[in-house]
This record gives C-alpha cells, structure tokens and sequence, in this order.
C-alpha cells in the first residue's frame, strides 16, 4: 500500500515497487529477444520429433498472437515477422508431409492461423485507435474548458473594475440629485451596477471552482460559523430567523468560500420569503467520519417541481415578482460544495417553502455531541428562536 512521508511525498512499498519493476511490457527488445529464442527452440523441435509437430506449431502461433497483444508493433514489423513465421512453420510442416509424419491436410493450418492472427491483429490495432481518438478528443475537451475557464476569470477580472468606477460616479450623482423621477432612475443604475458587480464576483468564483488553489483549508466549528452567519444576516431582513439542531462538528473548510456558499443560500432565501416567514438553519453531524449536513430551510413559496431539475444551473432563477437576483448564487453553491468533496440538494413544494442541504466530508477531530449548550444559542440578542 502507498504511504504518505512528512513531507508529503508519496512512498510506494516493497510489493508495490516491485510490481512497478516487472509490470509489462518491460524492456521491449528484450521482451522481442526471448520470443525469438522460445521461436527457435520449437522450430527445432518441430524438425526434430516426428509425430509432435502439432504442438510446437501451434506453440508458435499463440505465443506469437499473445506478444503482438503485449506489443502491437507498427504494420511494417508486424507484416515482415508474420511472413517468416509463416515460412518456417509452412517449411516445417511440409517437411513433416514429406517425411510421411503428418497428413497433407496439415499444410491448411498454416493460412488458418495466419488468419487467426490477422483477425487479432486488426482488432487490436482498431483498440488502439478508438484510445487515441478518445484520448484526443479528451485532450481537446479539457482544453477546450480550460479556455473557458480561463475566460470566464479574465472577463470576471477586467469587468470588474469598470463596474467598480461607474458605480462610484453613480453614487457620487445620487447625492446632487433633488429631483424625485432623477433619484429614482439613479436608483436604477446604482441596482444594476451592483447586480452586475455581483455577477462578475460569483463568475470569478465558479471559474476557479476547479482549480487546484481554490481551497485554503481549516478546521471549521460548523455550530459556531452558523451562529456567526446569523448574528450577521438577522439585521438584514424582516425575518423569523432561527437555529434548528446544532450538532458540534468540525469539519475540514474554507471559511471564506464556504461563507459565500450559504450567504448565497439566504439570500435566495430571503428573496423568496416574506414579512414573518421563518428561515432555520441547522447542522446535523451522524458520527465520527460521517458527512456532516448543513440545512438551510425556510417557509416561503417554494419551488416549482418543473424547476427542482434545473436550479443550480447558471443563470436559472425562477424570480416571479421578485427582485432580480444574479441567477448564480446557486450554481457558485454547487461549485463551493463539490470543491470541498460534498453537494448540495433541495427540498421542495410550492406553497410549504424549501430546504437545501449542503454535505460536507466528516471530521477529522473528535465530534461531540449532542447539540449545542442552548445557552449559547439563545445568546443572539436573544431574539432568535431555537427549535430542536
């Protein structure tokens, strides 16, 4: 089994380095060399033993169709050792007719396992090239999403900072405005600035979802980074907002990233919620090992069943007399979750609200439990009700 040394290099064990070393094909010259030699020796013995020539014969054949399985010379190789092979076994055969050893018969094996070798032969050769055209058209799809990737951060980066001026002079504006209908229409342009500067921030998030720094790992209370995400967003909205089971887990995270990826889920809930509506947000942690879950539920209008298939696609949003959202918080939700090695689902039924579930990877401390000292909780301004 592979073992992992301090500095995290990976160290292969004696088994292991050993299957490396003899692992095939090996050395194809030598390989070639040793099936020359077995050849010779069972060409001598079909001269040799009258009456046995059957067995070297065919001896010769199959260990010559299983190498060309091992090595899958190029044509030219592969037609010249085919013709002496089937030379000196159709010499050899004929010798043995002539000697009165064998049947005439016998001399139709030789175009007959010629074919059979020819038949394997072109099968290999087509498995070889259905891999190189799937290798190639892999290589050509992975560039191709690189470019893409590659894309989305350039375009994210550089409207980013135009986006960031015109919405300083829109403000700069709205404060020399008196007139009502002006006010309004500045109010405009400051909503889709910001609209806009929001979409190229998650873009930039979704195209580095992939990349081998988008995370920055460490060990995250998830009991104490909900209540956080509570005291921070309870100022924000007319809601009843509240801490459901709060199983004390730790769990391998980004902070930041994981932090943008349930912003995203309240805001999408918030957005489809009103006045008085309840948004509950709990972690549910089974046992040591086990994916921890963290919910995200909320009373409001819930989901239409035709949409539940597509909402974590990119620039879905079923906004129906609602202000307009980016239509990429949730996909930047999937991106964060199937980053760090989870997902995310949703609940749903119109008119009886929603509930996504977020999974991250197990712990890695101990995981204590049961939930978390309702003292704790209730130390939100203790206005946030606490429901098991």
């Amino acid at each position: 089994m592979p073992t992992t040394d301090r500095g995290g290099a990976i160290r292969l064990s004696w088994p292991g380095r050993s299957a490396i070393r003899l692992s095939w094909p090996f050395r194809p010259g030598l390989l070639d060399a040793a099936w020359a030699v077995f050849t010779a020796i069972n060409l001598v013995a079909l001269l040799a033993f009258p009456g046995w020539e059957t067995i070297p014969f065919h001896v010769i054949w199959i260990s010559f169709t299983l190498l060309y399985g091992l090595r899958i010379w190029a044509i030219g190789p592969t037609l010249g050792v085919l013709g002496v092979v089937i030379a000196a076994t159709a010499a050899g055969t004929a010798l043995a007719v002539g000697r009165g050893s064998e049947p005439a018969v016998e001399l139709t094996e030789v175009p007959l396992m010629a074919a059979m070798f020819c038949a394997t032969a072109w099968h290999a050769r087509r498995k070889l090239a259905a891999e190189h055209n799937s290798r190639v058209v892999s290589e050509e799809n992975a560039r191709v999403l690189a470019n893409q990737r590659r894309f989305l951060q350039d375009a994210s980066h550089q409207l980013r900072t135009p986006i960031t001026i015109a919405l300083g002079h829109a403000e700069l504006l709205a404060r020399g405005l008196v007139s009502q209908q002006e006010g309004h229409d500045i109010q405009v342009v400051l909503g889709e600035l910001n609209r806009l500067r929001r979409i190229a921030e998650r873009l930039l998030v979704i195209a580095a979802a992939e990349g081998p720094e988008f995370l920055h790992l460490e060990p995250i209370a998830l009991d104490s980074f909900t209540m956080e995400i509570l005291r921070r967003w309870r100022p924000t909205a007319n809601r009843r907002w509240q801490l459901g089971t709060l199983d004390k887990a730790t769990v391998p995270a980004d902070r930041e990233r994981l932090g943008l990826a349930i912003d995203a889920l309240l805001e999408n809930a918030v957005r489809h919620t009103g006045d008085g509506d309840v948004i509950r947000l709990s972690v549910v942690a089974v046992g040591y090992g086990m994916p921890v879950r963290m919910f995200i539920a909320d009373s409001g209008e819930g989901i239409p069943p035709e949409s539940l298939g597509h909402i974590f696609d990119r620039f879905r949003s079923g906004d129906s007399g609602h202000p307009r959202g980016t239509g990429l918080g949730l996909a930047l939700v999937q991106a964060v979750a199937r980053a760090h090695g989870g997902n995310v689902m949703v609940r749903s039924r119109p008119g009886q609200g929603s509930e996504f579930e977020l999974v991250l990877p197990g712990p890695r401390g101990p995981l204590a439990l049961p939930s978390a000292a309702p003292a704790e909780a209730d130390a939100i301004d203790g206005k946030l009700a606490r429901k098991p």
